[in-house]
């Protein structure tokens, strides 16, 4: 369990760091609206470009992509239910709590643990690029529709192409596929650029907090406990189910499955939630909890399944 602690502490102190200058308020009131901006726009696409191209398509096309399209699906549409008759919120906040619910920390939190904890890279790729091809595009494209006027046929078959972190997906599937390697002075540039990504997104987090109150009485509340039971304890169940019973996993395999599904909520969702300017504080919060509640959650998964 050390490389469990171990990223779930390198992550925290990053987050308290950004914590810290948002009490100072250095940069600004508006510092921390400012780096989830460049985050969105400019870091975290050289980040999934870079990443993307230098994946190893052919080895990472296993049976976790149909495990984590069906588990996280699956939880996403519970709360997109849930949202519609008993939050009745509207789609923009719906669907950033569907991502809330079901979008894991597969890069800061999800690779440390993996590689330290479990001794397999390989076993978070699968889901990193369900999360970046499949998922990420989906929501996008939903909240890009809902925050706009005049939602046309246009704009809902054009509007993935035009989204800077789906472009810079699918041209990072396009480098890994062709063997293409852009000249050594721009792939450097985008790594460097990318590498600032992780940490900006975590800055802008610790920055939103000075000030927030968990579970604070109102109309996030549910929703922000509906999500964190979810992502924390449905997940990792709709994982197990889906991997040992259609798919036939066991011993390591079947672990890693419900390891990586019991991940807490990405801080990509708080990003994308900032940047649209809906359910922030039920993306912030259920990125905060869900993060408190993943350290016990797998260790019981690791109780039950080791």
């Amino acid at each position: 369990m050390l490389g469990v602690l171990g990223g779930f502490v390198v992550v925290g102190a990053v987050i308290l760091v950004g914590y810290i200058a948002g009490r100072l308020v250095i940069g600004g009131p508006q510092a921390g609206l400012a780096l989830n901006q460049v985050a969105f726009f400019v870091t975290n696409p050289a980040l999934l470009f870079t990443v993307l191209a230098d994946a190893d398509l052919g080895s990472v096309f296993s049976e976790y992509v149909p495990i984590a399209i069906i588990s996280s699906l699956a939880i996403a549409a519970l709360y997109v239910a849930l949202s519609r008759f008993l939050f009745r919120r509207p789609a923009a906040e719906t669907a950033i709590g569907a991502m809330a619910s079901s979008y894991v920390n597969a890069n800061n939190i999800g690779i440390p643990i993996t590689v330290y904890a479990l001794g397999d890279a390989t076993l978070i790729a699968p889901v990193l690029l369900v999360q970046l091809l499949l998922l990420a595009p989906l929501y996008l494209t939903v909240l890009d529709l809902t925050s706009s006027r005049k939602p046309s046929v246009r704009a809902l078959l054009t509007q993935p192409f035009r989204n800077p972190m789906i472009i810079a997906s699918l041209l990072g599937v396009a480098v890994a596929a062709t063997g293409f390697r852009p000249p050594p002075p721009v792939w450097d540039s985008l790594a460097l650029i990318g590498g600032a990504a992780v940490p900006m997104v975590l800055l802008s987090f610790g920055m939103s907090l000075p000030g927030s109150r968990p579970l604070r009485a109102g109309p996030d509340r549910l929703q922000v406990l509906t999500a964190t039971t979810l992502k924390s304890t449905l997940m990792p169940v709709a994982a197990y189910l889906t991997a040992h019973h259609l798919f036939g996993l066991e011993g390591e395999r079947l672990l890693g499955a419900v390891v990586v599904s019991a991940l807490p909520t990405a801080q990509n969702v708080f990003m994308f939630a900032g940047r649209y300017g809906r359910g922030i504080p039920l993306a912030r919060d259920t990125v905060l909890l869900s993060s408190v509640l993943a350290i016990p959650a797998l260790v019981v998964v690791a109780a039950l399944l080791a």
